[in-house]
């Protein structure tokens, strides 16, 4: 009853081809006021949005518009961080206008574990109750909140090289023949892929795991570069995925 009642009380919009959502369709989405239904009380936005960016106009215009509708504003921002790199300004010139905000620490940041939620001291205090109730929380966690903040204090400026990585890695792809990046739109540090449909991608997948090189093989193609991939890998993956198609 409980996964029923979360279905129907949400309602997902599809996404522009920038990533953005139509702020008029998010505006018909609004549920009447009637007993029958969930009331419609937050819009929730992705950036960046499969390694898209939203721009900050378009952020200015969702919190006009969630004014408007009496509606709070949260952030999914678990690579918030490389939208704030990618369009060169401090993350708080993309938070000011959310209500709530979430953060991962151990994507591109690095740390092996972690995601912070920020707000108002009301809501803080809500989500640490609820924490409680589901079973959450963790006993001397110190450690781990150490690395956390090493991640923000030496990981953030060095998502360009992710970027510049993506890029790299994006480009490569395209000179193997069966696979095509270029319907895609490559902001951060996401790249997608076509692969043509004569090449088997978990019989390479399978091969390239003997050489401890793994990639889920989905069509579309979706590679993620981090902390933890260099240039020289990049380079290494794609020789041996060319050596098995």
């Amino acid at each position: 009853m409980l996964l029923y009642w979360v279905l129907f009380s949400l309602k997902p919009i599809e996404n522009n081809a920038d990533g953005s959502l139509d702020l008029n369709k998010v505006v018909a989405a609004i549920k009447a006021d009637d007993f029958h239904f969930a009331k419609t009380k937050l819009l929730s936005l992705e950036n960046t949005i499969g390694g898209k960016v939203l721009p900050l106009s378009y952020l200015k215009e969702a919190r006009e518009c969630v004014d408007k509708h009496n509606l709070a504003l949260h952030l999914d921002g678990a690579r918030v961080y490389n939208a704030a790199v990618k369009l060169g300004v401090d993350i708080t010139e993309i938070t000011q206008y959310f209500d709530s905000v979430s953060i991962c620490l151990s994507k591109g940041l690095g740390a092996p574990v972690g995601s912070l939620l920020l707000g108002s001291k009301a809501l803080i205090d809500k989500a640490r109750r609820w924490r409680k109730v589901l079973g959450g929380g963790m006993r001397q966690a110190g450690m781990l909140a150490a690395a956390g903040q090493y991640a923000l204090e030496h990981h953030v400026a060095r998502l360009a090289e992710d970027h510049d990585n993506a890029a790299y890695l994006a480009e490569q792809l395209n000179t193997l023949a069966g696979f095509d990046t270029s319907t895609f739109q490559i902001d951060t540090n996401i790249v997608y892929a076509n692969v043509a449909e004569h090449i088997d991608l978990k019989a390479v997948a399978h091969a390239l795991k003997e050489q401890k090189m793994l990639f889920s093989p989905g069509k579309p193609l979706r590679l993620v570069t981090h902390l933890g991939v260099t240039k020289q890998d990049i380079d290494s993956f794609i020789s041996a995925l060319a050596a098995e198609i």
